[in-house]
């Protein structure tokens, strides 16, 4: 029942042995990732940045320009589609916009909205944007193999495009909220507040994950559901890591407060 159920929600052609690869590939690299993070190898950006070893030999970038060089890639990789595979459809067309608005946000948001108190680790820079970069690529590019074959039986593209606006701003008012916790030139950190923040400590993460899920329903390829589900075991253990740096931080956290799911996790 359930493989019935998949079947009739994702493009069975072209079936070939790269899209397959392609689709176990993304998601074993994402899903070592997250096992790195639950055993506390953390990739190194935000408030994990100092946290590993042989810190003399590593090349550091300010948190601004790593994160710049995380989501331009994956942006410029979604706009170049626009001219790369100028037609394709209502489908192609929301999945090529969906892609490139979302890293196109993140860039922004670098520029004009976070505040920034730290540094990032280039090996960490390079893994996370060779990954959004690969992701963003081969989600459109693979897209572009099913033009010409029959769609699914069942279509979520709306349900996604709902899912990933749904996301897109939950995400973007959470990193607002984290934003203003901070002074000009301050470099603390403090406990969020705000939001859904007074359920969760990282309800950007969950906004994020949405968004990955409303991108895989408007795509509907094996690859993009793999990428779905690699994001979210990422930040699952990752929001788990946060949630344990808090608690280690401040006496004073709200310990009803979940890492990533209301009143669940």
């Amino acid at each position: 029942m359930i493989a019935e159920m998949f079947q009739a929600c994702v493009y069975l052609e072209p079936s070939s042995i790269y899209i397959t690869a392609m689709s176990v590939m993304i998601l074993l690299i994402t899903a070592c990732l997250a096992v790195l993070e639950s055993m506390g190898k953390h990739l190194q950006y935000s408030k994990f940045w100092n946290m590993g070893s042989n810190k003399s030999h590593q090349i550091l970038l300010s948190s601004r320009t790593g994160m710049l060089f995380l989501y331009t890639p994956a942006f410029l990789a979604g706009l170049a589609s626009f001219w790369i595979f100028p037609d394709g459809g209502t489908r192609f067309m929301m999945l090529k916009f969906a892609v490139t608005f979302h890293f196109l946000k993140r860039d922004l948001e670098v520029l004009f909205l976070h505040k920034f108190s730290g540094f990032m680790v280039l090996d960490s820079v390079i893994i996370i944007s060779v990954s959004y970069f690969t992701a963003a690529a081969s989600m459109i590019y693979l897209q572009h193999l099913t033009l010409g074959f029959r769609e699914p039986l069942v279509d979520l593209k709306y349900l996604g495009l709902l899912l990933f606006v749904v996301g897109i701003c939950g995400n973007f008012y959470h990193h607002y909220l984290l934003s203003k916790l901070r002074e000009k030139n301050e470099k603390g950190y403090q406990i969020p507040r705000g939001g859904l923040f007074s359920m969760v400590i990282c309800p950007h993460y969950l906004f994020e994950i949405i968004v990955f899920l409303g991108i895989s329903l408007i795509s509907q390829t094996p690859f993009s559901y793999s990428t779905a589900i690699g994001i979210a075991l990422y930040l699952v253990t990752r929001s788990y890591a946060t949630r344990k740096w808090y608690l280690s931080k401040f006496e004073n956290f709200p310990k009803n407060v979940k890492a990533l799911v209301p009143y669940v996790f």
